[in-house]
Order: C-alpha cells, then structure tokens, then sequence
C-alpha cells in the first residue's frame, strides 16, 4: 500500500466523526476516563506546533484507554475572553465577538485536521452567554459566603493595556500581555479572599498525584510559613508595631525596625514626627515604583529614619530606631519588620549604610565582615545564651512572649488575595450592584447572566475607567433588594475566571438549569488525568483548584480535589534551538508540515522528537525520518503471508506491545515509538508478517498515527474502527529471550560471539564455544590453562 495520506486522512476523520465513535456515553456503568488539556487562547495567529505537543500526549492516552474499553472524555473548548483579542479588535476596529468566532474556527480546522479524538459535541466557548451565566452564578456564590470583597489599594497598573494587573499577571514589573513597565495607581479593587484557602490547597496536594516540580511551585507560591507574631511598643505611646518573624530566636539582635512608607501609624502620629514631610517625600517616590523594583533584593537601600517615634524591643527592653523603607509592603505580612542585620543580608547592608549597630546573637560568622545566616550556639541573647539549636531557641523565646503576652505562635503566606476585576470590556460582567442604601447587592440568580452589551465603541476609558462605565443604559438600574436607583458594577472578571471552572462544565456541557448535574458530576470526577504547560501550575491551577475546593464545601461538586493527576509538557523550540517566536522567524506553522507530510507524520514526530517533558528544537530532517517510517508501515500491506504467529517475530512482538503499553502510561512516548521502529525494522528482516501479526501492529501504532493504521486495519478485514479495537495484550514469559549472546573470549581478548539457549548449563556452552572457526584457531596447538563462564555474558578461555 502506498502511503497517500491526502486521500487517507480527511477520510477517515469524516468516518470518525459520522460515526461519533469519540463522543463519550451517557452510560454510567462503564469505566470511565477523563483526560484534560489545557483549552487554548483563540488568537488570531492560529495554532502552532506547540499546540499540536500539547493535546498530543493525552490524546495518546485517550485512544489506549478507548481501545482498553473505558468510557473516554476527551474534550476540548476554547478560553476566549481576555485581553490580547480586545486590543487586536481596538487596532483593527472589528467587535471582539466577530475576531473571536473567526479564530475559534480556525482552531477547530486545524485541531480537526491533525485528526485529535476530541468529543466535538462538548464544546465550551467561555464567552458565550450559556457558559459565562454558571461563573458569574459560582461569584456569586463566593459573594454569598463573604469571599469576595472590594478595597482602595495601589494596583498594577498597566498604561498601554488601561487595565489593574494581580502580581501574578505583572510579574518582573511587566504586563503579561503586551510586556510594558506597569505602575503603581490607586484604585477599588474587587478581590477573592483566596487566602482563606491557603491551607486547603496546600494539604490538598498531599491527595494527589502531581509532578514533583509541579507540587514544589504550588508550595512556594502558597508559601506557608510557620513563625510568631510578636509587639513592639512605640516610645511615648500606649501604642505598638507588630511583627511576624519565622526567627523569634534572633529577637535580642533587633537593632531597628522598618515599615513601609504606607503605614498607617505614620499618618496616626504625624503631629509628634518632626520630619513628617520628608517621610512624605519618600513615600511619593515609592508610589511610582511597582511592587517588583520596590522588593528586589539586588539594589541600593533607601529609607527614611523617622525622627519623633522609637521601638522598644521587646527581649531586652533597648530603644531602638524605627525607618521607612521602600522594601516593605502593607500588603506584605502586618507592614512591620525587626531587623537582625548581623544574622540577614539585606538588614546588614541596610544597617552599614544608615550607621546602625550590628549585634551577633548566633556564634559562627564573621558579622565584621558579612552576615552570618547559618546555625549556631546562642550569644548576647540573655536568657538564650548556650542553645544550641534553633528550634530550641525559637521555642524558649516563643514561651517568653507569650508568658508576657506581647506574642504568640502564628502562621503567614506568601500568596496574597487574588485581584479580580478589569476595567476593560471583553470579559464577564462581575454581576454587583451598588446601591447607595443597601451597599453592594448581587444581581439576582434568576437575572443570570449579566449579559455583555452589544456595543460599537469598546475602547478603554482614560485613567483605567472600564468602557461599561459610559454605557448609560447598563450602569443605571434599580437596587434588587430595595428597587431604589442603583448602579451596575462595571468592571469585567479576568480571564481567569472561565478557565477556573471549565472541566467541570465538560461534564454536562448543554444543561441549562446547573452548571453540571450532580450525576454527571459524580460519575466523571475527577478529572483522571490533566496534562499542560508549566507556565499554568501556580495560577490557572491554584485558581481552579479554589473555586473547585469552594464549590465542594458548599456541596456543589464531589470531590475535595479536581485533578487526580497532573503532568507537563517541554516546549518546542525553533529549528535555532530558541523558543518561537514571529520576530525570530523561527515559527513552524502545523499546516505547512500537515500539507508536506501528512497528519501523521507531523503526530509521530511531535511525540517522537525527545521526552515529552523536555523542551526540544524542531528539525526537519527527523520530519523526513518519521515520514520514511509510516512510508515503511504502509508497504506492511504487501508483505502480509497467512495467519497466526512468525517464530523468528513472536518475541519482539511481545516485547515491543509490552514496552509501547507501559511507555505511553509512563509519557515516554518517544521510546514507544522507537521500539514500533526497531520492531519494523525486524519485520523487514524475516520479510514477511502475518495478518494477525499487522493487525497488533497497527493497533499499538495506532494513537500515534490513527489514519494509516484506519486505512490498512480496513485493508486486512478488520471489524469496525482501529481506533476502537482492542488494545493488544502481552505474555510476560514470551518477552524473555529464549537465547543469549555470549563474548567468546581467549585470554581476554574478544574472538567471537554465539547465541545459546537462556538455560545452558556452564560445560555445555564452553563446548560450543570450542566448536567456533574463530575460537579453535587462537586456541591452537595451546593448552587450556582455565575456562570462565559468566552466565548470560561471557566464556573465557585462557590457553598457553
């Protein structure tokens, strides 16, 4: 058979889709199998072949669990609301609504032509009303139970994009979108109390099965520490800072305090600080630095000594300077630091600057020089002196404070409530009301959804003003509780918002009366297995995995936990071995190969090019090479004699159904495909296979390469669909070989080599060694002085 995959492919993807044959069943009695991937971003550019890697793996997987007999879904939708299509719509004046239907279609034919086994009739689009009704529905849920919540506070503020940032969308002081500096402005902010959660997704990892480093990069993004909370007095004052410290143990070398420039006790005894305009001064400054110039630990340390207000630390009763500082935050921790400069770099550098004692309370460094952050014996720490541990240390001083009731154990994180609005108009409107008798109100469930108007001029507004805010008609309204005049609220969610939920909309994808039924939903969840990018483990999951832990608690879904398990996948780079990128030039668009080589051909080598977790470059040579090896698969046609088993091919087929079962359980997709390879190249040895032998091949070929393993299972007879037979099984005893390959040696050195049964005992093989042209003549006219037999690998003869 010749390898036409013009004419193979489209065929059987029009087959595959007639039939229906990837739609997952209503039949809850069966297995069932949930495999997720990430729902791409419709731009305009289309898919490129890190897409094609990405839906690649479990798609793999999916097929195998079919073919095993489970129940498959296998869905796939599209996460349209956000900024990148508004701003292409404002360059290009065209709606949002029309750029996002024309790049969801050309998605779909581009997924549909790579031949994916993703169940169509499942489809969400996050901006169409039916979906967008259930997040503003579970928002307002969290409204209902107190997580949400609105606050003036300094934003990132991005100015070409109009529109508040969260820290993690503005990471290294630049928006995640267009990559511009952001600032720092002043605004109401609507916020999801994602803290109350820390702990519940920190534990709740312990309840799944993530990868090592996906884990690591939730913890530290959730950043739980455990430490005391301790009170300063302030000098002439019945007042105090507090503190949070993981190193109580260090409190005698406190020799000042900062504060951040924002903190409220600056305003609240502005009268008896002398120099209240000077602190002013700095705090204007640090009000045009982002978050990230104002905490980086590489830089000049700046401050402010405030003169007219002291601490009094606590462990030994020394008054000691407080200062402002532009490296600590109001919404970091309580605002308040002690600083222990001979036992931390930055208060160190701080304190040599500013002319501030330095005190060694943990013996082992030289705090002449730098600070000495390593254990130690306590010293100048009073009734510490002599421990030799820190946990024992931080226990005796925890005792202390709370003995003297100034301090107790306590607990932070470094993971900060979660910014959740827009001010732009592409996105969900948040369904709030603000009426100026009843406060804010949430917009009725049965009103749901809130729908996006329809407008012509969707610009944003100057000043970060959200372009709902001049639409007369939808601001004003009437209060739901009271029925007086009232105002919408006008801000958009993030774009986070439909992609916190949408595995769960999967599930019952056309109910219009719940999000999901509870059937559905027990039957399908978890999700089995969630495959993605590692640049989505902290938010997009941290994200989901909160509103799923929340609907769980208020008994809407039912399991604590949304995804059992949850691998990732290395980029693809460019031929240049740099990541891609349309400046570079570098970007392999997925239809040039698919016109080029096939569907296929452009499956197989993504999966085949490394290991999937890696990043690796695109080369087309190997291209070429994986097309050569489906060119090969096809003329298996014409080499099919009779039924039943080959002798010479029984073990390999064996060992390579075997090795390609447990390699695609394991991602290592590339060593599956490696063993089919070596397997054909054993076929094309012996130069014939049976019908029965094609038959296995095609099906462990087959979620690799589905439509030339369609076209030839037809060819041989097969009943139905490749993609939906059964998934070939192995005989453990038959993937041992019966013979192994010895080194004959002579006095060391390697002579020949000669295949004997796995079992031979040691006189018999150096028998047949004996017997060997190669052997007999190096050991002529010799006497054989000792014979070695190392079974399974050598026989030595040492002759003299």
């Amino acid at each position: 058979m010749k390898h036409d995959f013009f004419a193979i492919e489209k065929k059987w993807q029009d087959r595959w889709e007639d039939a229906g044959i990837f739609h997952a069943s209503e039949d809850h009695t069966k297995k069932k199998f949930y495999g997720l991937v990430e729902f791409p971003y419709p731009s305009g550019a289309g898919m490129h072949v890190g897409h094609i890697k990405a839906y690649s793996g479990l798609e793999v997987v999916s097929r195998k669990r079919r073919m095993q007999g489970y129940n498959v879904l296998f869905p796939i939708g599209f996460d349209a609301y956000g900024l990148p299509t508004e701003n292409y719509a404002v360059k290009t004046n065209t709606h949002p609504r029309i750029v996002t239907d024309n790049n969801i279609k050309k998605f779909t034919e581009q997924l549909k032509r790579v031949g994916f086994s993703f169940d169509w009739t499942r489809v969400v689009d996050t901006t169409e009303e039916g979906y967008y009704k259930w997040t503003q529905w579970i928002f307002r849920k969290m409204f209902d139970h107190g997580l949400v919540f609105r606050a003036k506070t300094l934003v990132n503020y991005c100015p070409h994009c109009k529109v508040v940032l969260s820290n993690e969308d503005s990471q290294g002081g630049k928006c995640d979108i267009c990559h511009s500096d952001i600032v720092q402005k002043s605004k109401d902010v609507w916020y999801l109390r994602i803290t109350e959660y820390a702990d519940k997704l920190l534990f709740g990892l312990d309840e799944v099965d993530y990868l090592p480093n996906v884990k690591l990069q939730q913890e530290n993004w959730i950043g739980r520490s455990e430490g005391a909370f301790a009170s300063f007095a302030l000098t002439g004052c019945d007042d105090s800072l507090r503190i949070y410290t993981t190193r109580c143990d260090t409190m005698f070398g406190v020799t000042f305090m900062v504060i951040a420039p924002e903190h409220p006790i600056i305003e609240k005894y502005a009268d008896r600080i002398k120099n209240i305009d000077e602190l002013n001064a700095y705090k204007e400054i640090c009000a045009k630095k982002t978050e990230f110039e104002r905490t980086q630990l590489v830089k000049e340390k700046t401050g402010v000594k405030i003169d007219g207000i002291a601490a009094i630390n606590p462990a030994n009763g020394k008054e000691i300077p407080i200062f402002i500082s532009d490296y600590v935050m109001m919404g970091y921790g309580t605002g308040a630091i002690m600083a222990v400069p001979a036992h931390d770099e930055r208060d160190y550098d701080f304190a040599k600057k500013f002319g501030i004692d330095i005190i060694e309370v943990i013996k082992g460094g030289d705090i002449s020089k730098e600070a000495y952050t390593g254990d130690g014996e306590m010293v100048n720490s009073g009734f510490l002196d002599g421990i030799q541990t820190k946990k024992e240390a931080i226990a005796a001083m925890l005792t202390y404070l709370e003995d003297k009731g100034i301090g107790e154990k306590g607990v932070q994180y470094k993971m900060k409530d979660w910014a959740f609005n827009r001010q732009r108009y592409w996105g969900e409107p948040i369904p709030i009301v603000h009426c100026p008798e009843c406060g804010m109100v949430g917009v009725p469930y049965e009103e749901l959804p809130l729908r996006l108007p329809d407008v012509e001029q969707f610009e944003p507004g100057e000043g970060g003003e959200s372009p709902l805010a001049k639409i007369d008609s939808f601001v004003n309204c009437t209060c739901p509780k009271c029925g007086g005049a009232a105002k919408r609220e006008t801000d958009t969610m993030p774009q986070w918002a439909g992609s916190s939920w949408y595995f769960l909309r999967y599930c019952d994808a056309h109910n219009e009366d719940v999000f999901a039924s509870q059937e559905n939903l027990k039957y399908w969840l978890p999700v089995d297995w969630y495959n993605g990018g590692m640049e989505h483990v902290t938010r997009h999951m941290i994200y989901s995995r909160f509103w799923h832990r929340f609907l769980y608690d208020i008994g809407e879904v039912p399991t604590s936990e949304p995804y059992a398990k949850r691998t990732a996948q290395g980029l693809i780079l460019g031929p240049d071995g740099e990541k891609m990128s349309k400046s570079k030039g570098n970007v392999v668009d997925p239809n040039d190969v698919v016109d080029e080589y096939g569907a296929d051909v452009l499956r197989v080598y993504t999966l085949f090019m490394g290991e999937y977790g890696s990043a690796a470059p695109w080369n087309d040579s190997s291209v070429k090479g994986c097309k050569r090896f489906l060119d090969r698969v096809a003329a298996l046609t014409d080499m099919v004699q009779g039924e039943g088993v080959t002798p010479k091919l029984e073990s390999v087929f064996h060992k390579t159904v075997k090795k390609v079962s447990c390699d695609i359980e394991d991602m290592k997709f590339n060593t599956a495909i490696a063993s089919l390879m070596t397997l054909i190249n054993e076929i094309y040895e012996v130069a014939s296979l049976t019908r029965d032998e094609l038959a296995i091949f095609v099906r462990i070929l087959c979620p690799f390469a589905p439509h030339i393993c369609e076209e030839i299972w037809e060819m041989i007879g097969g009943e139905g669909f490749a993609s939906m037979a059964e998934w070939p099984s192995w005989d453990e005893a038959k993937t041992i070989d019966a013979t192994v390959t010895y080194a004959v040696q002579v006095n060391g050195k390697l002579r020949a080599t000669i295949d004997l049964h796995k079992d031979i005992d040691k006189d018999t093989a150096i028998a047949e060694a004996k017997k060997d042209a190669k052997v007999q003549q190096f050991m002529a006219d010799k006497a054989i002085v000792k014979e070695i037999f190392v079974p399974g690998k050598i026989i030595n003869i040492v002759v003299k």
